[in-house]
């Protein structure tokens, strides 16, 4: 192993390789140009632009129960008019809680998100113990919903008019959230593509749903 040569500065400073550092976490490159050590700190590159970040909310915002409830509202508020009054319920009591987190993403300027608002509210432990059932509990399974949802949904027409073997969909499942952990290890900019195309098709599926249902609602 070969050590870099090193010389001590009249000033205190030392100088390796053409470069001068000195004991307060500066140095100076061999053109001259001070730099400090927070510039040289590793850190991820900032690729989530204003488009990706409004499609990665659109589409937490809009998640696969649109698609998975109506049927089972239907089936059991027992008519079409009482299945909108339970969606318009629902949206009113979605609407309060968008409100509070506007409300908190303005007064609590920090990322984090549940994280953040309960550690300010109620501290440390509160906000370790939510973490945690984020971490555990709710999202494995918010992430197995909408996994099984997908592989239902992607198998069915491959099996119409027979019923999807459980297999199948359990097959298809873990193939969408392997790949999901796939593209979010590899790149941060494929995935907030593919996020994009995701939410134009999820908003074009409402708008065929909304409009060939208020269709036949007004007929």
């Amino acid at each position: 192993m070969t050590k870099k040569p090193t010389s001590t500065q009249k000033d205190g400073r030392v100088a390796t390789n053409g470069h001068l550092f000195s004991q307060n976490g500066t140095h100076s490159d061999p053109s001259g140009k001070l730099q400090s050590a927070d510039n040289r700190r590793v850190e991820l590159g900032k690729k989530v632009t204003l488009l990706r970040g409004i499609s990665i909310i659109i589409g937490t915002i809009i998640g696969a129960g649109i698609f998975i409830s109506p049927k089972g509202i239907l089936k059991h508020s027992g008519s079409v008019g009482m299945s909108l009054v339970v969606w318009i319920a629902c949206g009113v009591l979605s609407l309060f809680g968008a409100l509070s987190y506007a409300e908190l993403g303005t007064s609590i300027k920090k990322s984090g998100g549940h994280y953040t608002y309960i550690m300010e509210a109620f501290g440390p432990q509160m906000a370790f113990i939510r973490l945690w059932a984020e971490l555990i509990a709710i999202r494995p399974a918010a992430t197995a919903v909408i996994s099984l949802a997908f592989g239902q949904y992607i198998l069915e027409p491959l099996f119409m008019p027979c019923d999807i073997p459980p297999v199948a969909v359990k097959l298809a499942t873990a193939i969408g959230i392997t790949s999901v952990m796939y593209l979010n290890s590899m790149s941060v900019t494929w995935t907030a593509r593919i996020q994009i195309f995701l939410t134009f098709s999820k908003l074009l599926a409402i708008v065929i749903i909304i409009v060939p249902g208020l269709y036949q609602l007004f007929k």
